[in-house]
């Protein structure tokens, strides 16, 4: 077995599939026959966002998907046999499971559980990691606090439930899509608020339900530079500011730095959760998802096999259909 199918950046804005030689695993190493994957929003800022010069078409073939599940069909490291069913959260070069197999290291496998839900319920556990890793690195105190959401795809989502989680009093969030907003009281949302690129919807549930103090935690899982200026202005005074939204430009984004400065504002910017040691919050994703403590089966909106990966890449994008977390079959 020396081919497989797989998905190629071939051109700016265009991902094809087709025809790729596996890659050879090394020391260290296992490859993975991929069952699923799912489309992250960094994804799509490689895809559509690309700053690949011209020379660098085409693109390596799977990439850059990094959220799979699948089994482990050959092992060069003693942590993994064949036959495991893992989920795997590729990071640096080894982003690549848009395909029918990958090859990564073994440390970047995570063991499933026992569950006799679907298999998709688990792939959910890689994002669903990033998010608890991103309130891990601020080590905020939640209990009794009120807390605002700013964008509800489902990362937005998980942020919500794990607010609630840690004992958010008010769980406050907005977005554009009705049908998101729709499902966010599954996911521990007090208050939905159809969101607007002004903010004045959102700020104003803010300030009503906190008595005019602002929240004391924003979550923003958007990217955009309306939604970045909005996390700042509806923070309360010491309040912090997790930036989890990846933004569509490596420009400069303005904010209002007078709000933030005389707020007293700490503000983290997250990304790369493969890089914790112990990966201790994917496996906290895959156990609370198996001992069904969040409910992830609404997550998956869309199922797409690999040879629709444009079409797929697409809906994700453009939030067709409403959208929220798109797979791609194998």
């Amino acid at each position: 077995m020396d081919k497989m199918r797989a998905a190629r950046l071939v051109e700016p804005l265009k991902m094809v599939c087709e025809d790729a030689s596996l890659f050879e695993p090394k020391a260290g190493e296992v490859v993975v026959k991929n069952h699923m994957a799912a489309i992250c929003g960094s994804d799509l800022h490689q895809v559509f966002f690309s700053t690949r010069r011209a020379e660098e078409f085409p693109g390596e073939p799977g990439w850059p998907g990094h959220e799979g599940v699948g089994e482990v069909i050959e092992s060069h490291d003693d942590s993994l046999k064949i036959g495991d069913r893992v989920l795997t959260v590729p990071g640096g070069g080894f982003q690549r499971c848009f395909a029918d197999y990958q090859t990564l290291p073994a440390s970047w496998c995570l063991k499933l559980p026992d569950y006799d839900g679907p298999v998709e319920d688990l792939l959910m556990a890689q994002q669903f990691g990033t998010t608890i890793y991103a309130l891990r690195r601020g080590n905020m105190d939640f209990v009794g606090k009120t807390v605002a959401v700013l964008g509800q795809g489902s990362a937005g989502m998980f942020f919500a439930w794990l607010a609630k989680h840690f004992g958010a009093e008010t769980v406050i969030v907005s977005d554009l899509s009705p049908a998101r907003l729709a499902q966010s009281s599954v996911f521990g949302a007090d208050i939905a608020i159809q969101g607007d690129l002004e903010g004045r919807a959102i700020k104003e549930a803010v300030m009503d339900t906190s008595n005019g103090r602002g929240a004391d935690i924003v979550v923003e899982a958007v990217g955009r530079e309306e939604t970045i200026g909005q996390a700042i202005d509806v923070t309360g005074i010491r309040g912090n500011v997790v930036f989890f939204g990846l933004p569509d430009t490596r420009k400069d984004i303005a904010f209002n730095y007078w709000k933030f400065f005389m707020k007293q504002i700490q503000m983290y910017g997250v990304v790369n959760a493969q890089a914790e040691a112990d990966m201790s919050s994917f496996h906290k994703a895959l156990d609370w998802i198996a001992r069904r403590e969040i409910d992830v089966t609404k997550m998956v909106s869309h199922r797409l096999p690999l040879e629709s990966i444009g079409q797929a890449l697409t809906l994700a994008h453009e939030r067709d259909e409403d959208a929220l977390k798109v797979t791609l079959t194998f």
